[in-house]
C-alpha cells in the first residue's frame, strides 16, 4: 500500500481540489465535483488518496480568539543553552496549551514559538511560570503582535502541461 502512495503523481485536478479545500474546508464535494468537472466519487476517491499520503491533513475551524477572550497573540524566541536539547524542550513545550507552533530556527532564536493568551497577566504567567521553567532554556524574547492582518493559505500553482506533437 505505501509504495502505491508514493507513486501517487499529483495532477492539476488534484491542485483545483486543494486549493478550493484550502479556502473551504467545508465545501461539499459535489460543488466541488460541479467545478472541477468530475464526478463526486472522483473527488473522494482522490481525496483519500491525498489524505493516505499525507499530502492533505485533517481540516480545521478557524476560531475568532479574541471573541472567546484570548486577546493577545505573542511570538516568543527561544534561546537554547545548547543545539541538542532541542527535543527534550520541544516535548515540554508541547505540554503547554497556550503554544499553537512551535518552529525550530535558523539566527538568533534556536525555537520560535506562537502563542494565545487571555491577557497580559495570563502571557506573563505562562512564560515565567511555564515557558522559563524548561530545563535548556537560556532565555527568551517576546514579540505582542498588535494586530494579525492577515492569514492565508499557499495557493498551489497549477502544472504546466506538455503537448505531444
Amino acid at each position: 500500500m505505501e509504495k502505491q502512495l508514493l507513486d501517487y503523481e499529483i495532477d492539476n485536478t488534484d491542485i483545483q481540489l486543494l486549493n478550493i479545500l484550502q479556502t473551504n474546508a467545508f465545501t461539499p464535494f459535489t460543488e466541488i465535483a460541479k467545478e472541477l468537472y468530475v464526478s463526486p466519487g472522483t473527488v473522494h476517491v482522490r481525496m483519500k488518496k491525498l489524505t493516505d499520503a499525507g499530502i492533505a491533513k485533517a481540516p480545521q475551524i478557524q476560531i475568532d480568539l479574541p471573541k472567546m477572550g484570548y486577546d493577545i497573540t505573542a511570538f516568543i524566541g527561544v534561546y537554547l543553552n545548547k543545539s541538542d536539547i532541542y527535543e527534550s524542550v520541544v516535548k515540554a513545550l508541547k505540554k503547554i496549551p497556550e503554544i499553537v507552533s512551535c518552529h525550530y530556527t535558523t539566527g538568533n532564536y534556536s525555537l520560535f514559538l506562537k502563542i494565545h493568551c487571555r491577557d497580559t497577566q495570563h502571557l506573563r504567567t505562562v512564560l515565567h511560570e511555564k515557558i522559563q521553567k524548561i530545563e535548556g532554556i537560556n532565555r527568551t524574547e517576546t514579540l505582542i503582535s498588535l494586530e494579525e492582518s492577515f492569514v492565508r493559505n499557499l495557493e498551489l500553482p497549477l502544472k504546466k502541461t506538455q503537448h505531444k506533437k
